[in-house]
């Protein structure tokens, strides 16, 4: 089961305490080009006020501001050059203003590198409007997104809590009443410090018919500017502080007219001077269309802004997400399933409780160079589990945030190399077959 890009770092000069520098705060430069799929997909150096990101890159998600179950430093030991909080969660516990006076969320939480936030939209519509429970029916496959008596339900929902100038909600945690505007947003993340930060988008689903994913494109976009507006205000009012870049949040669902009209507008959008730094690509994706959908986005947008696809982290996504022209991205699923005991390998996943591998003293991954497969055996981190130890927690997310940042290192050195194509075939080819057993 070996395989020489998890065993070893590929491409990023990191270990220990030490994170690659710049002496540019904002910027991106485009090293490497990818003819495959497209023609979208590049290589580059992303430059930020606490150093640069090589890309592609897959950024960790620590959501409160740790990945859960790991220290910073075994984030920083698996290769990771940046990782991304959740405003929402950030400004509901413990406050942006405390992280504020700690010196920003990278000094807060012992991380010297990058780090982005994204601006709580997501959070503030899925857990504090109850608007999870579409997103379940909607990826769950339960509902008819073709069904007008849903359509009517899911509008119905957006309009409880969302109007023009803002979204209302209720905290996860107490129930309180909170009230989030594009201003509020820009006042949050500039008080955790982030080096990336998103603007604040509504949220839609595929459920939504088509004529409110237009009324709620046009506030989006009425939004990023208010953010632009904001965001450049608070730049100058915190001048003793690092550069913060701000990139805007690309929707429009799967239609293609709102996804290329989206990435127009955002493109050109500017506020006395303040330009988007960089795009987050978001919104409703489906999977089997998501080559697609980004790269009409991608053709749309200017080449010379980086470009996050939000909340990804699948292997054959990343493939489709690099081909169509983005260049990082980041979910919670290699932690997320880690402490469910799912364990990733080039030969698809496999659930770490089952029974035969109670007496299993081989690693996790043979010739994988993370810390859990060079120390620790199947048969332990099975019992792990089974008595219900947190360190299970611990060691199956290390191993799964080394595979899936090497993963994507790994693909940024086949473009660079030449050898972009043999590595998908290959890497996939593997990873599909070895799912099926």
């Amino acid at each position: 089961m070996n395989s020489h890009w998890l065993s070893a770092p590929l491409g990023v000069e990191q270990s220990g305490n030490t994170f690659p520098q710049s002496d540019k705060d904002r910027g991106f430069d485009i090293t490497q080009r990818l003819s495959a799929g497209p023609g979208l997909g590049r290589t580059g150096i992303l430059h930020t006020a606490h150093g640069t990101i090589r890309t592609p890159a897959f950024i960790p998600v620590g959501t409160k501001a740790t990945v859960k179950a790991v220290l910073p430093e075994m984030i920083r030991a698996v290769g990771a050059q940046a990782v991304l909080a959740n405003a929402y969660h950030l400004y509901l516990q413990p406050g942006a203003e405390l992280i504020d006076e700690a010196g920003g969320l990278g000094a807060f939480m012992n991380w010297g590198g990058p780090t982005y936030t994204d601006s709580g939209g997501f959070q503030v519509l899925s857990l504090g409007s109850g608007f999870k429970k579409v997103l379940s029916q909607e990826f769950s496959g339960s509902a008819n997104i073709d069904d007008p008596r849903v359509h009517a339900q899911a509008v119905k929902a957006s309009r409880a809590v969302v109007d023009d100038n803002s979204v209302t909600f209720r905290s996860h945690i107490d129930g309180a009443k909170h009230r989030f505007t594009p201003e509020v947003s820009m006042r949050i993340q500039h008080h955790l410090g982030s080096d990336i930060m998103f603007a604040f988008d509504e949220l839609t689903s595929l459920l939504h018919p088509y004529h409110y994913q237009v009324e709620s494109l046009e506030r989006t976009h009425a939004w990023a500017h208010r953010c632009l507006v904001e965001h450049q205000r608070l730049t100058q009012e915190r001048a003793d502080k690092p550069y913060q870049q701000l990139w805007g949040v690309i929707q429009g669902a799967q239609f293609e007219d709102l996804r290329r009209h989206a990435a127009r507008t955002m493109s050109q959008m500017e506020a006395n001077g303040q330009r988007f730094d960089g795009f987050g690509l978001g919104g409703a994706l489906e999977k089997e269309n998501l080559g697609t959908i980004l790269t009409w986005v991608c053709q749309e947008l200017d080449d010379e802004r980086p470009r996050h696809l939000l909340g990804i982290s699948e292997p054959d996504d990343f493939f489709r997400g690099v081909e169509a022209g983005a260049d990082t991205f980041d979910c919670v699923n290699p932690s997320r399933v880690a402490r469910n005991a799912a364990i990733y390998t080039p030969d698809g996943r496999y659930n770490i409780t089952n029974a035969r591998f109670r007496s299993d003293f081989t690693p996790l991954v043979d010739g994988c160079g993370c810390y859990t497969c060079q120390h620790y055996t199947r048969a332990y981190i099975h019992h792990l589990f089974k008595a219900k130890e947190i360190l299970s927690s611990t060691l199956a997310t290390i191993h799964n945030e080394w595979f899936t940042v090497r993963l994507v290192d790994a693909i940024r050195t086949s473009i660079d190399d030449g050898c972009y194509e043999a590595f998908k075939d290959e890497m996939l080819g593997r990873f599909t077959a070895g799912g099926k057993r």
